[in-house]
């Protein structure tokens, strides 16, 4: 059974994923963990990559959210973001560029018999990327906090800082 902090937790990453796909990011990983700790939320903010911490308190809490986002939390989550990078970018940036707009495809080498095997049918041939190789995305990575405030009555207040490490 979940306690209330868990629970209050999980409502504000909730609302938080919620609210940042309406404003045109791309989830693309909730509650990654790895043995070092746990990122809630990996987005695509256009051409940038938003990892994102979300806290969660109560209006009642005699802490704001983002004070709870101390310099070891701060360091943890760079260690965490990179890791998550080298694990993780190059699966999500192979599936991104095979559903960009096909460009013209480029034709197969020949044969054994001599002859070109033609076009690809799904789409142009994509070459495949060493981890160290796979590039970020031109915008880079940043690390935001979402803020979620639980209000007895009414919607959340929910603030997303960009960049704040």
């Amino acid at each position: 059974m979940q306690n209330a902090h868990t629970a209050l937790g999980r409502y504000g990453e909730e609302v938080a994923a919620r609210r940042l796909t309406e404003d045109g990011l791309r989830v693309l990983e909730r509650n990654w963990r790895c043995p070092e700790g746990e990122l809630d939320i990996i987005l695509l903010d256009d051409d940038t990559i938003a990892v994102c911490e979300v806290k969660t308190r109560s209006e009642h809490s005699f802490q704001q959210p983002e004070e709870a986002l101390g310099p070891a939390k701060a360091d943890r989550l760079r260690r965490l973001a990179e890791r998550w990078l080298v694990e993780r970018w190059p699966e999500h940036f192979a599936r991104f560029t095979r559903a960009l707009p096909a460009t013209p495809s480029i034709p197969a080498p020949p044969t054994a018999q001599g002859a070109a095997a033609g076009p690809s049918a799904v789409g142009p041939v994509l070459p495949v990327l060493p981890i160290g190789e796979v590039p970020l995305p031109p915008g880079g990575v940043r690390i935001d906090l979402v803020s979620v405030v639980s209000r007895a009555r009414g919607a959340a207040r929910i603030e997303h800082l960009r960049g704040v490490i």
